[in-house]
């Protein structure tokens, strides 16, 4: 396999790949009590990582606006 074929079948599977997480993220968001669980595990991380960084610059999951 030379390195364009290798680059082509790199792309193809990091789209496949995009593709599951996009799928996978769907179901989560659909779940409640998954998402709920998630959304806590972000907001401790934040909390984290605000302690980190002295509490400033810190982002709250309701400070991301969410883009497609």
């Amino acid at each position: 396999m030379n390195k364009a074929e290798m680059v082509a079948e790199e792309k193809k599977y990091r789209a496949e790949s995009d593709l599951r997480t996009m799928i996978e993220a769907e179901k989560i968001k659909k779940d409640k009590s998954r998402y709920s669980a998630a959304m806590k595990c972000h907001a401790e991380q934040m909390k984290a990582l605000a302690a980190i960084k002295g509490g400033k610059g810190a982002m709250k999951p309701s400070d991301k606006k969410e883009t497609y």
